[in-house]
């Protein structure tokens, strides 16, 4: 007599359930909305750091039109085109961002840039509140971006 052979194992089966198929595709979603969801906080930070990057340099801009006047008090001219010391920028307000004669700079985006101007007269140590000033600028964007730059202006010899 001979010996029967062994039955063959049985093999795994080849291929996925749709249970499994299922699941695979919940956990590949689920990874998916994380990713974009931190790619779309991050396009939002970095349209504001474009945004904040762009306050500073219209805040510095005025900064230095306004410094590069005399210190000591006129009264205040007409037109922003003839002002000739720092006392005469205080109060201004520009809707978009303006240049030294109050006229419209046409750059994309520049528009919806508000631009606020304060000069005042402060003590500096041993130098007396008449003899130097405050000067703040304070850029502010509708996205809520506010840069305010400022600097001080002395009246030297």
């Amino acid at each position: 007599m001979r010996a029967r052979p062994a039955p063959p194992h049985p093999r795994s089966a080849a291929g996925l359930t749709l249970v499994e198929l299922i699941v695979a595709i919940v956990v590949v979603g689920i990874a998916i909305a994380a990713v974009l969801g931190g790619l779309s906080a991050f396009a939002a930070r970095s349209a504001e750091s474009m945004i904040r990057g762009e306050a500073v340099s219209i805040g510095a801009a005025y900064l230095e039109e306004i410094l590069s006047k005399s210190f000591t008090a006129n009264p205040v001219e007409a037109s922003r085109c003839n002002y000739d010391d720092v006392s005469d920028y205080d109060g201004i307000r520009d809707s978009g961002v303006r240049d030294q004669c109050g006229s419209p700079v046409a750059q994309p985006g520049f528009a919806e840039f508000t631009i606020a101007v304060s000069v005042a007269p402060v003590a500096m140590g041993s130098v007396p509140a008449g003899e130097a000033k405050q000067i703040d600028v304070t850029v502010t964007h509708p996205s809520g971006v506010t840069v305010r730059v400022s600097a001080y202006r002395t009246l030297y010899p």
